[in-house]
């Protein structure tokens, strides 16, 4: 079988990209498969290529609506019709719909909340699962129990359905999430295959600046870089005051991107992005999983992120087509702050279990509605008998002491004096490479002002852009 020609034949490459060809192989001969690929390289591509070769249905737990629209889009625009988006998108006819012909799509892609939803387990169980894909497969141990505790079922549900072939993708793993994932997903499993590429990305050049006064410092950023990018920040509040200022001060097309905008809002604002109608998108970390826009060139950190996993996770959206980038992060002292907040809301949902007469929440359900919906989370699965509160309390107990810890190398990231590249490496504990990279990071001698130039188009490039975008609105108006 000749697996170049059929990846030239149905997707138009002539050759894989790092680490595909290797998992595809090991999907037909039907071993179970850990994959640790970086931003860029085409996870998707796997299961769709190794999908259109096995008789039966593929599904991908996906972990947000906008990748799964994405997705869909993607499969579409090769010709593939049979395929489906599961989620809360659906009004209740169009779900009823889905379900009632659920066996005639061959890739179904769905939310872990949907997807233990007890009408849906039972229509999953009856197809044949000829693949069951997690896509960002991370999240199920940075999303598990402490706040989408659907991540933590996933292994039942495979029960339910036979112990299907399964493959989890992921850009980022730590030796710990590596191991999370292999026993939440590949429980029963002997023998796991892994393909594992390391997290560096050498065409990001990666600079951290400690400053007094950052908006000033990003208004600099911006008016230099006259390119396409990505800001993030801790809360939808900054997000929506950074846009705000972009704004009032430059000519730079923005908008801001969080989880408080309408599914409508959210998908519009990724569509004027990856066609270029907006510049640069200020945004919570609810923005980018999957996006497909392979030439943004920055993405500045506005706040300190909450775990470095998280920060390589997000800095590996920009450059995925291989050409410089930069990574700039903006701290200013006490910015850790918001999420020492974030953890203690998190230690005063944990501390309100004790507070509730357990014993008697069987006799009184209707206290559930005025829990917030982790805790309600967490309390239908006590009433559902998946644990007892004291391993409930246990397990947020060690998911708690995770993010401080995450939090603490952060910091220790940003305050970093010798090379970041190698500080990161170091982390997700990959073998340095002890060549000197050109344009490596700010500790190894990275200028911003030099690096610059190869990131900023020409004015003629840019003259060049805005032409077309003007030619297009005049054929769309007549």
């Amino acid at each position: 079988m000749d697996l170049e020609q059929r990846l030239f034949e149905n997707f138009g490459f002539h050759t894989f990209k790092p680490g595909q060809k290797a998992v595809i192989e090991h999907l037909l001969k039907k071993q179970d498969t850990l994959a640790v690929l970086p931003t860029g390289t085409g996870k998707s591509l796997c299961y769709q290529f190794v999908g259109q070769m096995i008789e039966g249905t593929v599904l991908i737990v996906s972990p947000l609506l906008s990748l799964m629209e994405d997705q869909v889009t993607q499969l579409q625009k090769k010709g593939e019709t049979r395929v489906i988006a599961l989620n809360s998108s659906l009004s209740f006819l169009e779900k009823q719909y889905v379900l009632a012909h659920l066996s005639e799509y061959k890739f179904v892609l769905i939310s872990p909340e949907t997807l233990t939803q007890k009408e849906v387990r039972h229509k999953i169980a009856s197809l044949k699962i000829a693949l069951f894909v997690i896509d960002e497969a991370h999240c199920v141990s940075q999303w598990g129990v402490d706040f989408r505790p659907e991540y933590t079922k996933l292994a039942g549900i495979q029960e339910e359905c036979g112990y299907p072939l399964t493959l989890a993708l992921t850009a980022t793993a730590t030796p710990a999430v590596k191991k999370e994932i292999l026993q939440q997903v590949f429980t029963q499993r002997k023998e796991i295959s892994e393909v594992i590429f390391s997290v560096d990305r050498p065409n990001i050049g990666l600079i951290v600046e400690q400053i007094a006064e950052k908006d000033d410092r990003l208004i600099s950023y911006l008016t230099q870089l006259r390119n396409k990018g990505i800001i993030y920040c801790a809360t939808r509040k900054t997000a929506e005051k950074i846009h705000r200022l972009i704004k009032d001060t430059t000519n730079v097309k923005s908008a801001f991107y969080h989880g408080g905008l309408t599914a409508n809002e959210r998908s519009l604002l990724q569509q004027q992005f990856v066609s270029n109608q907006l510049d640069v998108l200020c945004a919570t970390n609810a923005f980018g999983m999957g996006i497909d826009k392979p030439d943004v060139r920055f993405v500045l950190h506005y706040d300190c992120p909450d775990s470095l996993e998280n920060y390589v996770q997000e800095i590996g959206r920009a450059g995925r087509d291989g050409q410089a980038s930069l990574a700039i992060l903006l701290y200013q002292k006490g910015d850790e702050s918001i999420h020492y907040y974030f953890q203690s809301e998190s230690r005063l949902d944990r501390e309100l279990l004790n507070e509730l007469n357990v014993n008697n929440l069987q006799k009184h359900e209707n206290l559930l509605p005025e829990l917030n919906e982790i805790q309600q989370k967490w309390l239908q699965g006590y009433l559902e008998k998946e644990y007892t509160i004291e391993e409930l309390e246990q397990r947020l107990l060690r998911k708690e002491k995770e993010r401080q810890q995450q939090l603490s190398v952060m910091l220790n990231y940003i305050n970093e004096e010798k090379c970041r590249r190698t500080f990161i490496q170091q982390y997700f504990s990959e073998k340095i490479d002890q060549t000197k990279q050109e344009n490596c990071c700010d500790r190894c001698g990275l200028s911003f002002d030099n690096y610059k130039e190869q990131i900023v188009q020409s004015p003629e490039e840019n003259e060049i852009s805005e032409q077309w975008e003007d030619i297009l609105i005049r054929l769309f108006k007549e």
